[in-house]
């Protein structure tokens, strides 16, 4: 197999469209992989579409139509070759044409295409044109033809088989982009390719790995055909009749892998070579890691439970939501997926949920989380609108399907096939089956096509239809079976309405806050900036966003005037208000076997339900997922009129000990005490009860339940923050030089709560090892912040806009 890579020397040119005369007419250098908004941005032809409200200022490419050109040289075909031209991915309605013939169209971004081109390929000088349309034309024209099916958000992203958020969503922007998204090659070869190589891997009850390997070839002539796997110094040898064949290597006592904070990730190479007549001729390498995984739906006295089970083991599934990393895909390098997987790690996740109206992740977000230990809960692309079932889609879906589970099937790491993000629910409450009037929707996908494919090309893996889902005849999200989303909070209800249901699994929860300062001041440069100013509402895609932050903050805290305290406040109050979620889902494992938040990354700089932000930078709810993910936790929680302290202990030893429980007032007095011992199996949680004067507070204004064992602690208040009669101004700070950046000394005089220090204020791209930390009255703590900068003046790290803490923001009365 030859390859020539089909890169370098691309010029792009707008061909339609009301297209600005500054872009018109003209021809760019394109980057491939790439899209229009890059070269045109490279060019200096348009200013950064995340910058202030430049966005909107892009609407005419919505519409626009583009031409790719290549001029580049080849050799001939041979009289027994075949040459192939392989396109990896392309966004999203293109033609291409080879040396002026038409070679095929493409209508799907989430597959690939190869076109035979032994007759158009010429010896010598080519030239290759891929000419791109508006999708959103495209998808209104399949719209008109099949009639309107509803779904989130203006544009029909349901009828183009398009990454859904391309169209922008309540976090993204709209832009659409275009381009040749994936690599572009020559193949050239003879006898026999292997058309698709699908490595099953389990385990057998007696710890050998068992690796079936399922390969389809694609013939050009009459050779004999081996088959030869190798993997862990074993190795198998088959024949080929026809054009498929399976391979299986045995590998006696395999090492496990294992999820993150379970086990190790050990990996094996598996190496697949086709043989033509004893010679290779095509061959495909894999790491594939020896485990079994399955989702626990067996039913029981509560209702139909959704646990993961990991070579036998129930797992508790810590996790967020996953969105595409950048709105525009080819600038999201390896390097930057490992800087995300490792802060889902750090804040101590064990899984991401790739959701579904992004893309099937590329290889390296894979290997990554493979080599990490981290989860993968992979939707297939539908999320939030009902999707037409008859063609042009149908067989686009069925070809992306059977493309994609066939490329992910040797990933240790990808736990689960999901159908959609919401449509049953959709369908179920949001009307659409009025709208619909009988015609399909989808659900002959999620129930039929998607779980076939999976059964036929992936019988290793759960298939659920939905998320959330409930089997049988309940409604999709009830708590009590399978697999809920939690929005009346942050949409409607105050965050401790978490408290109103117990799931079986929560994938989705979430609250948002904005960007952090150095990302937020980068893009958004409105005189004055407030929550109201231009560009910043640009930024803040949620239908009446403000207004909930502001509505969820006057619940807890003060609504601030200043920005920068409204700032600071509504980022606290995400972090506090999806910590509560977190703990109460993890009080009651295994009633609740997991909680997936929404979400772990930003693709632009926005405010939104992020833990790090669109230029990387961790927010304080990050701190706060790691505080509430903890492997072993300490919770204050209601249980039956009463508070109790819920032990979490997610690891496989016991935890025993003695816990500490005081109520202390804010100027450090101990009022009450007692000490309780506690022993808890591992993976598994206890509940505690305090004695009554301990969770009684006889000045509710001003007291605090300490709970403490070794370096686990939790604190519980007894009224909001807006009632509470904190020391306004509890810290003093000195700052010292350290190797890496510097060392803020705190020390509290009276109780503090969720002490932080802003670090990217002062210099931006500091980061601080810890936040949110509750401080006792006469206590001090050290925040290490690392910087590459040398700062004129460390002693703004202690300002009053950089180390804060709640108490600033509630009603300013000193206790003595």
């Amino acid at each position: 197999m030859i390859h020539q890579t089909l890169h370098d020397g691309w010029q792009l040119t707008a061909v339609s469209g009301d297209v600005p005369a500054t872009v018109a007419g003209r021809s760019v250098r394109a980057e491939v992989p790439g899209s229009t908004h890059l070269d045109l941005l490279a060019a200096g032809l348009i200013a950064d579409p995340y910058l202030d409200r430049v966005e909107t200022d892009l609407t005419w490419m919505h519409r626009a139509d583009w031409r790719y050109a290549l001029a580049f040289e080849a050799d001939a075909p041979g009289a027994d070759e075949r040459v192939e031209l392989v396109f990896d991915g392309l966004d999203t309605v293109a033609t291409i044409e080879l040396n002026g013939e038409l070679l095929g169209s493409t209508r799907n971004m989430h597959r690939g295409y190869r076109f035979d081109v032994r007759g158009s390929l010429r010896g010598g000088a080519n030239e290759l044109v891929v000419s791109f349309r508006s999708a959103l034309a495209h998808a209104e024209e399949v719209e008109a033809e099949l009639g309107r099916r509803d779904h989130a958000y203006p544009h029909p992203f349901n009828m183009i088989r398009k990454m859904a958020c391309s169209f922008g969503w309540d976090w993204g922007p709209d832009l659409q982009t275009a381009g040749i998204w994936k690599p572009v090659r020559l193949e050239r070869w003879h006898s026999a390719r292997l058309a698709s190589t699908r490595p099953l891997v389990t385990v057998d009850p007696d710890g050998t790995g068992r690796v079936e390997v399922h390969v389809d070839v694609e013939r050009a002539g009459t050779a004999g055909l081996e088959l030869l796997a190798a993997v862990g110094g074993q190795e198998t040898r088959v024949p080929v009749d026809g054009d498929t064949g399976v391979a299986t290597v045995l590998v006696p006592e395999a090492d496990l892998w294992w999820p993150v904070g379970y086990g190790a990730q050990p990996r094996y190479d598996l190496s697949v070579a086709l043989l033509a007549d004893g010679e290779a001729v095509d061959a495909s390498e894999h790491r594939i890691g020896f485990r079994t995984i399955t989702v626990d739906t067996t039913p029981d006295e509560i209702g139909t439970p959704f646990t993961f089970v990991v070579n036998g083991r129930p797992v508790f599934v810590k996790g967020a939501n996953w969105i595409p990393d950048d709105h525009f895909l080819t600038r999201i390098t390896r390097d930057r997926l490992a800087r995300r997987v490792d802060q889902a790690v750090d804040a101590n996740l064990n899984l991401l949920r790739i959701w579904g109206g992004g893309i099937y992740e590329t290889d390296d977000f894979y290997d990554v989380c493979d080599e990490r230990g981290v989860l993968v809960w992979q939707d297939f692309p539908f999320a939030c609108g009902s999707y037409a079932e008859e063609e042009p889609l149908r067989g686009e879906v069925e070809a992306e399907a059977r493309e994609n589970v066939a490329r992910l099937v040797a990933r240790p790491s990808l736990a689960l096939w999901n159908g959609n993000n919401e449509n049953l629910w959709g369908f179920a409450d949001w009307g659409w089956a009025e709208q619909l009037a009988g015609r399909t929707w989808g659900l002959g996908y999620y129930t039929e096509l998607l779980p076939s494919i999976v059964a036929e090309l992936d019988p290793t893996r759960h298939y659920s239809p939905g998320s959330p889902y409930s089997p049988g005849d309940v409604h999709p999200n009830d708590p009590d079976h399978g697999t809920r989303h939690e929005w009346e909070v942050w949409n409607r209800v105050d965050y401790t309405h978490y408290l109103d249901h117990v799931p079986r699994f929560c994938s989705e929860f979430g609250f948002q806050g904005p960007p952090t300062w150095s990302t937020l001041t980068d893009w958004v440069h409105d005189e004055p900036l407030t929550p109201t100013s231009p560009s910043f509402l640009n930024h803040q895609k949620a239908d009446d966003g403000n207004g909930k932050l502001d509505r969820g903050l006057a619940a807890h805290l003060p609504v601030p005037e200043d920005f920068a305290d409204w700032h600071w406040a509504t980022q606290l109050n995400q972090a506090r208000a999806v910590s509560f979620g977190v703990e109460h889902f993890r009080s009651w494992w295994p009633r609740t076997a997991g909680a997936v938040v929404w979400q772990l990354n930003d693709c632009w700089p926005a405010t939104s339900w992020a833990a790090v932000d669109g230029d990387e930078r961790r927010k304080p709810l990050w701190y706060a997922l790691r505080h509430a993910f903890a492997p072993r936790l300490l919770t204050v929680q209601p249980r039956d009129g009463r508070l109790v302290v819920v032990v979490v202990n997610d690891h496989d030893d016991d935890w025993s000990g003695e816990l500490v429980l005081e109520r202390r007032s804010f100027t450090g007095a101990v009022l009450a005490a007692s000490r309780i011992d506690f022993a808890v199996r591992g993976r598994s949680t206890a509940l505690l009860e305090p004695a009554a004067p301990l969770v009684t507070a006889a000045d509710p204004e001003a007291e605090v339940l300490v709970a403490t064992t070794g370096d686990v602690r939790a604190v519980h208040l007894f009224a909001e923050d807006r009632d509470l009669s904190y020391d306004p101004a509890p810290l003093s700070a000195r700052v010292e030089t350290v190797p890496g950046g510097y060392r803020v000394d705190v020390r509290a005089a009276s109780f503090a709560r969720d002490v932080a220090v802003l670090a990217d204020r002062v210099a931006p791209d500091a980061v601080v090892e810890e936040m949110l930390v509750p401080m006792l009255a006469g206590e001090s703590r050290s925040f290490l912040v690392r910087t590459d900068a040398v700062l004129d003046d460390p002693s703004a790290l202690a300002g009053p806009l950089v180390l804060r803490c709640a108490n600033a923001l509630g009603a300013p009365v000193v206790r003595s």
